[in-house]
């Protein structure tokens, strides 16, 4: 029990909490509106005015909710307390519900130490204030809020996890692809060197084409090795396997959707990494279309390699998804594949049905 209280007093805040957003602005409309229209139209309360002033002073404490969750929590609950000391009667707007906001902020944005603090101060506040018969449904009521906001801060922790782990998978997918094309110039290069010794004597030319050949894949080798240090922090140990390429982008049609592949423009020289890295994002996106697309008749795979880019971009006729919504891990995946190739992947409802999704990778492959 110590060890677990322990956690929870050191249990550090929840990463990157949004400042003010429009629906904060909106809310905060809101209170004022609810605030102002409760207080002139209702007839039974005691003091409209006093309503009215405490309503309008704490609303500003929704802006600040999220970066600051103690200390508004402390203002609002403490000056609901110490006011009606000197107005002779608690509040009775109804309009000031809105103040539950501020506890959920607290516990789903807050440290440890600042729920724990902030929680007392509420719980006190309710004690000393609330009638004897109320007391017992005000705890109710913030503890449902108190465990709300912790599913919530929980959740989000887990979901933030999924996202670091898929990252770290196309990771290691990316090292063992940029693994294997390294040994593959290397190989090459020692191939070319052994030619080379064994007909010096007798073709010095041949020697001498053979260190051209061999310069030029360690030139090449040497860019994706440059490519793999910017790119990548943790590689992990793969064994040898031949890597798809930019021409094996034509092997992912037929099937059921049918996939229709278009190639064109310049590939030849296309790196192995940015050939390797549009099969990937092309066979992810096939994929996710052939799993989710309901009612999907054809998937079309269109690459195109430009003079300083490729570009990919893969539809389908299906029905599309809900917009907005959270990205999966999948595509969270492609799109650290191409951020790490300094590229980018965006994937999202088609113009008319569908879903599409579009990659657009630097020809070189390398991260400047």
């Amino acid at each position: 029990m110590r060890e677990w209280l322990r956690s929870v007093w050191r249990e550090p805040r929840s990463p990157d909490p949004p400042a003010r957003l429009r629906r904060d602005w909106a809310l905060l409309a809101a209170i004022v509106v609810a605030t102002l229209l409760e207080g002139l139209l209702r007839t039974d309360l005691a003091s409209p005015a006093y309503g009215i002033a405490l309503g309008l002073g704490l609303a500003p404490t929704v802006l600040w909710r999220r970066t600051r969750p103690l200390l508004m929590v402390a203002t609002a609950f403490v000056t609901c307390a110490v006011v009606p000391l000197f107005v002779g009667h608690q509040p009775e707007a109804a309009s000031l519900s809105w103040l539950l906001v501020l506890p959920y902020a607290l516990f789903r944005w807050g440290s440890g130490r600042e729920a724990v603090i902030g929680a007392a101060l509420i719980l006190a506040k309710i004690a000393v204030s609330a009638p004897l018969s109320d007391l017992v449904l005000g705890y109710v009521a913030m503890v449902a809020v108190f465990g709300l906001a912790t599913t919530a801060r929980y959740r989000a922790r887990l979901w933030l996890r999924g996202i670091d782990e898929a990252k770290l998978l196309e990771r290691e997918r990316i090292a063992r692809d940029l693994h294997d094309t390294v040994a593959h110039h290397v190989s090459a290069m020692a191939i070319r060197a052994q030619a080379g010794i064994a007909v010096s004597r007798r073709h010095p030319e041949a020697a001498v084409d053979a260190l051209r050949v061999i310069e030029a894949e360690a030139t090449r080798a040497l860019a994706e090795m440059r490519t793999m240090v910017h790119a990548l922090r943790r590689v992990q140990p793969a064994g040898l396997a031949p890597n798809p390429g930019l021409a094996d982008v034509a092997t992912l049609a037929g099937g059921s959707p049918v996939v229709e592949v278009s190639l064109s423009g310049d590939l030849a020289d296309v790196p192995a990494t940015v050939g390797t890295a549009v099969y990937r994002l092309a066979q992810e996106s096939v994929t996710n279309a052939r799993r989710h697309a309901r009612g999907a008749t054809r998937i079309e795979v269109s690459v195109v390699a430009e003079e300083g880019e490729v570009r990919l971009r893969v539809s389908d006729d299906g029905e599309a998804g809900p917009a907005g919504g959270a990205p999966g891990f999948g595509l969270v995946g492609m799109s650290e594949r191409a951020g790490l190739l300094g590229g980018v992947c965006e994937a999202g409802p088609g113009p008319g049905r569908g879903w599409t999704v579009t990659a657009a990778l630097p020809r070189t492959g390398a991260v400047a």
